[in-house]
């Protein structure tokens, strides 16, 4: 296995960043997704705060879909969704990634790699956060 690369989540688009980081993993890349609370989702604030909040009403007590409320755990099961992670090698892949909210103490003075062409810059105004969402339907920090 490579050694281990150090993603920057801040400002990214998650879809895209989730697809890229999928095919990395897939290849072999062992991966690090700091500030996972700073990556951002494209839309209306109130419509996609509205829309997490009706899916918290589907399923039920004792079967899926499970629903996560903490930001690096949302971003994990988006990058899982883009994982054959019913197979083994998606399952291995899917082993290798590790999303932290902000930067652990390890990661501080590694170097943060950025991919500027998923930045929210190329998005017109609006977008939030993954850490607002996350607040809006019950994490509490």
């Amino acid at each position: 296995m490579s050694n281990k690369t150090v993603i920057d989540g801040e400002g990214l688009i998650l879809g895209r960043l989730s697809s890229m980081v999928a095919k990395r993993l897939l290849a072999g890349e062992q991966i690090e997704l700091v500030n996972a609370e700073k990556i951002v989702v494209s839309g209306a604030k109130k419509m996609i705060i509205e829309r997490e909040k009706e899916f918290l009403g589907v399923g039920g007590h004792e079967k899926g879909p499970v629903h996560y409320r903490q930001p690096h755990r949302i971003v994990r099961k988006t990058i899982r969704g883009m994982l054959p992670h019913r197979k083994a090698h998606g399952r291995e892949a899917f082993r290798r990634l590790k999303v932290h909210i902000g930067v652990p103490e390890e990661f501080e003075a590694a170097e943060k790699e950025t991919i500027e062409k998923i930045h929210a810059r190329i998005l017109s105004k609006r977008y939030v956060t993954i850490g607002e969402i996350a607040e809006n339907i019950g994490w509490k920090k």
